[in-house]
């Protein structure tokens, strides 16, 4: 009977993990570090960077992951693809996938440049 229970249990969890819905998030592509902080104001002094595509590469050149942010709302999301996002470094954009909020990840289908 245990076991029977565990498994409606997976089933259910892994039911409801499959229809998690794919929809489209905006912000800019930043790293992680300035991420936390907001912007890049202190970013640039660190790398010895002048714009939010050369801050943002060169965090994660040293560590930082790429992550997008919204500023409107302060919010951080993370992305579990980490090669995508290298080429909107700094830019505003959308993009669209689904949250897994246990793990506050976007999984990335696809990312564009805001319109």
């Amino acid at each position: 009977m245990r076991k029977l229970s565990l498994l409606a249990v997976m089933l259910m969890l892994g039911a409801t993990m499959s229809f998690a819905r794919t929809r489209s998030f905006s912000g800019e592509i930043m790293d992680s570090a300035c991420a936390k902080m907001g912007s890049h104001d202190a970013g640039y002094s660190m790398t010895n960077t002048k714009t939010p595509k050369d801050c943002t590469l060169a965090c994660v050149k040293a560590g930082s992951k790429f992550v997008l942010y919204n500023s409107a709302k302060k919010i951080t999301y993370q992305l579990d693809n980490q090669k995508e996002p290298e080429q909107f470094a700094g830019e505003k954009v959308q993009v669209i996938g689904a949250y897994n909020t246990s793990t506050k990840t976007i999984h990335v289908e696809k990312i564009e440049a805001a319109k």
